[in-house]
């Protein structure tokens, strides 16, 4: 046997061994611990959602996308069930996001699961939209990418002093996604477009005066607001709505504090209202102070594509329905699976850990408008459908 005919063996070996660690991790997220990734829960009133990977910070896998959704379906019907709280165990998280980096080296094994990962998420992500129940996000500890897809659209978000959000998906050459393109323009200004480019973190009381959530709890407190929650017997949303005012008014936490980007909002609302990223890029450079300086270094490591995306994502979305938003991050997610930035971002940040991603395009004029109609052109027959 030759030695071409021995390396063309060992690559065969390796691509099969590859694969099959692959097909194994997806199965024992399916099976073994499938139970124990998601607690699906009845009491009192409430039916309780809780993600239950705190080793992984309650990332996201397809399976626990498929039993939340499932559940909450039922859950809507149920003329016993009155309200529906999500929270993550552990303390340290309360969802920082998908599991991408299995995403990843499935699509690199050519094992494709990327599509049914994101309809699916998407999926979910309006339903916690559309939910005729209310529901209650208690977003305590890491909100991140699709724990934010898990939160933000639903009736009530409850953030502690230890919530840590931020949607950095610039930095790893995707978007921030999970209907942010939908919730972001709203927010006041150009902060959302400001936390979109940047993957800004906001942390504690300044994720509610943000507009991210809507009430902010003492976290020794949340325990016991739980406990009232379930305490209720047959509540409206105007009773859940009454519990949740009280313990917000009562929590003392950073109270007197004014938001942290309070003195930077002009700089953000000016800067980030261009329609181009190299509009952007230059108001930066001309405002020269350290805090837009700052932005521009971090502006500067994040992938180029993205950033041409994320821009028009937001443009678009901002006058789009959450559907018609999860319609197009679905074009959106499926054209970056394509491409390289995705794998080489997640390659950078999740597995080498080196942070240095080598974009392709690495410069912004090199993505052209033909690059970016391509990411946002519609799937045909395979697009997102409510």
């Amino acid at each position: 046997m030759g030695q071409r005919e021995v390396w063309r063996l060992m690559s065969r070996f390796n691509a099969f061994k590859r694969t099959n660690t692959i097909l194994h991790h997806l199965r024992m997220s399916k099976h073994t611990d499938a139970a124990a990734d998601v607690l699906l829960e009845k009491k009192g009133c409430a039916g309780v959602i809780t993600l239950n990977r705190p080793k992984f910070l309650n990332a996201l896998t397809l399976n626990m996308i498929r039993q939340i959704y499932s559940q909450l379906k039922k859950w809507e019907q149920d003329p016993e069930t009155f309200l529906i709280i999500i929270k993550g165990a552990g303390g340290k998280a309360f969802c920082a996001g998908g599991d991408i980096r299995v995403i990843s080296e499935a699509e690199k094994a050519k094992q494709n699961i990327a599509p049914v990962f994101f309809r699916e998420e998407y999926m979910l992500n309006n339903a916690v939209g559309s939910c005729q129940k209310p529901y209650v996000a208690l977003i305590h500890g890491i909100t991140m990418g699709g724990g934010v897809g898990l939160s933000v659209h639903g009736q009530f978000r409850v953030a502690t002093e230890k919530c840590l959000f931020a949607m950095p998906e610039t930095a790893i050459g995707l978007f921030p996604d999970v209907g942010g393109g939908y919730f972001l323009p709203r927010l006041q200004g150009k902060l959302g477009y400001f936390l979109a480019l940047t993957g800004f973190r906001l942390k504690g009381r300044d994720v509610y005066r943000a507009g991210i959530a809507t009430h902010f709890v003492d976290s020794e407190k949340l325990a016991m607001l739980e406990e009232d929650l379930l305490a209720l017997k047959s509540p409206s949303k105007e009773n859940i709505a009454s519990v949740l005012e009280n313990y917000h008014t009562e929590s003392k936490i950073d109270r007197d504090k004014s938001f942290m980007l309070e003195e930077h909002m002009d700089k953000i609302n000016s800067c980030f209202s261009a329609n181009t990223m190299e509009e952007i890029i230059e108001n930066l450079k001309q405002d020269g102070s350290s805090f837009a300086l700052e932005q521009l270094k971090v502006i500067n490591k994040m992938s180029p594509t993205s950033l041409k995306i994320t821009l028009r994502q937001l443009m678009e979305g901002s006058s789009k329905t959450l559907q018609e938003v999860l319609t197009m991050e679905y074009r959106l997610s499926q054209a970056c699976m394509r491409g390289h930035d995705f794998h080489e971002g997640v390659r950078a940040v999740l597995i080498d850990k080196d942070q240095s991603p080598k974009w392709k395009p690495a410069d912004l004029k090199e993505v052209t408008d033909e690059d970016l109609n391509n990411h946002f052109k519609s799937l045909g027959s395979n697009d997102l459908k409510f």
